[in-house]
């Protein structure tokens, strides 16, 4: 090997450079590589970003997420089946079904709920959920998703996240990195929490290796809501303190600022300022009517009803106020798993559970049609799974079992369909038998209506441009307005 030296004569050559000392003089140059590569992602730096644009023209701007926890049952709740009343303690092994474990000594049990026809759509609904049901007229209920994994953990995962070993963005980090926020001084990704985190754990709302400011922002319902989002010693003295460190950091910066990061730490200092001054304003509810109040059940003896009611109601006060994506999560009222999660005592606990959310979900719909924020806000209810329509006996206390064969969950307001029903189940609740929905097409619906190509919106990962659907999920074109 050789090479041409530049002192010297045309034609004339000189020793070639070894391996070692290409490395020694190379190094550096490596790392202003990977720091450029960094930098060049001005969420990543802290800066001030450019969301992506919309591929088409938004239907909605926001979405709430009400999040079921444990898993409704499907059955008992929106998929009215009269055969499992018709052939109660039957065994499913006569029908040549045969459970998840592989038993056909598993009985069919009946709902103990009654099933009507509600609204002008004439859509079934249990009394479990007598509110949901008085405004069957606005939502668009899916009873044919499917899963993947009868496991809490892996449902969740794939429910939030698209993946059911999680280790990725969450469906509310995505929405966040592909549209910004709307308001500058607040989070565009809000959990209202209740003093639990779901099976998974908080990889569940993690913006994973996107930007890390599109990670959830966690509000919880008793006492504080954010932990120091007061300073002790006031805000105009830690205005005073932040003028004086950015001043410190401004001079020290003229001096040389390679990739910003030294900007960058500036604005996050001015971030997280600005949302001490916000978040209490976004959440104190002082100024709500009693008529709103009462509305949401804040009223409520209950406790966790009204803590629920109290979260439902900061949803609709930070979507006025511009935040994209909103989860609400539910209490646990009872010590057994997770709050719907009833693979015993189904009808107490499903009572439970229905008294803590059924009154608010609807009082949330009702309440952003009234403010006009309805159309622009995609509302979605669901669980990471249903329940079996069989058990193990009828005798008390009936419980019912993980399923991922086919479930319901229902979305409102932005642009979907109205007072519809879409998919079915066999005449048992057992298998989704047409128009069969999975979570990934869920997800590309909402990103849809949010004026995403969930093809085309992708962050650059491990060498290869990465989506929140991947290789799957098509439009629900059918269930939109």
């Amino acid at each position: 090997m050789t090479r041409v030296c530049r002192n010297s004569c045309p034609g004339s050559v000189a020793p070639a450079a070894t391996r070692r000392e290409f490395l020694q003089k190379s190094s550096n140059g490596f790392g202003l590589l990977a720091l450029a590569g960094l930098m060049g992602n001005r969420s990543y730096a802290g800066l001030t970003e450019t969301a992506v644009r919309p591929h088409h023209a938004p239907r909605a701007k926001h979405v709430i997420f009400l999040f079921m926890d444990g898993g409704p049952s499907h059955v008992d709740t929106f998929d009215y089946k009269p055969s499992l009343a018709k052939y109660h303690g039957r065994k499913t092994g006569e029908f040549g079904l045969t459970s998840v474990s592989g038993s056909t000594e598993r009985v069919w049990v009946r709902s103990p709920w009654n099933f009507k026809q509600r609204g002008q759509c004439g859509m079934w609904v249990s009394d479990l959920l007598p509110h949901v049901g008085a405004i069957a007229d606005e939502i668009c209920v899916v009873r044919s998703l499917v899963g993947r994994s009868a496991l809490h953990g892996q449902q969740n995962y794939l429910l939030h996240t698209g993946r059911e070993i999680g280790q990725a963005p969450s469906l509310g980090s995505w929405i966040s990195y592909g549209l910004g926020t709307e308001n500058e001084n607040l989070p565009g990704y809000v959990i209202l929490n209740n003093d639990w985190i779901p099976n998974g754990g908080l990889e569940n709302f993690s913006s994973a290796f996107l930007p890390a400011s599109h990670g959830a922002t966690q509000l919880r319902a008793r006492g504080a809501a954010v932990d120091n989002i007061v300073p002790a010693e006031g805000f105009s003295i830690q205005r005073q303190k932040l003028d004086l460190l950015r001043a410190q950091d401004r001079d020290f910066a003229s001096d040389g600022d390679p990739g910003g990061l030294i900007e960058s730490a500036i604005r996050n200092y001015e971030s997280a300022f600005r949302l001490q001054t916000s978040i209490p304003d976004a959440i104190n509810i002082e100024d709500e009517p009693e008529s709103i109040r009462r509305l949401y059940g804040l009223d409520s003896k209950n406790q966790f009803q009204s803590y629920y009611a109290l979260q439902c109601l900061r949803a609709r006060r930070l979507v006025e106020r511009g935040v994209r994506f909103i989860e609400v999560l539910c209490p646990l009222t009872h010590k057994n798993n997770s709050p719907w999660d009833q693979h015993s005592d189904l009808v107490k606990y499903h009572n439970e559970n229905a008294l803590v959310t059924d009154q608010s979900v609807a009082a949330l719909i009702l309440d952003l049609k009234a403010r006009g924020l309805l159309d622009e806000t995609v509302i979605i209810w669901a669980g990471e799974m249903g329940r079996t329509p069989h058990y193990s006996s009828t005798k008390a206390p009936v419980g019912r079992d993980h399923h991922v064969k086919g479930y319901s969950i229902f979305l409102a307001g932005g642009g979907f369909k109205k007072g519809m029903v879409y998919g079915e189940t066999d005449e048992f609740g057992f298998n989704a038998i047409k128009d069969r929905v999975e979570i990934h097409d869920v997800h590309a619906t909402v990103l849809h209506q949010l004026g995403m190509d969930h093809e085309r919106l992708t962050y650059r990962f491990g060498g290869r441009d990465v989506s929140l659907t991947d290789v799957h999920g098509r439009v629900l074109n059918e269930i939109l307005a």
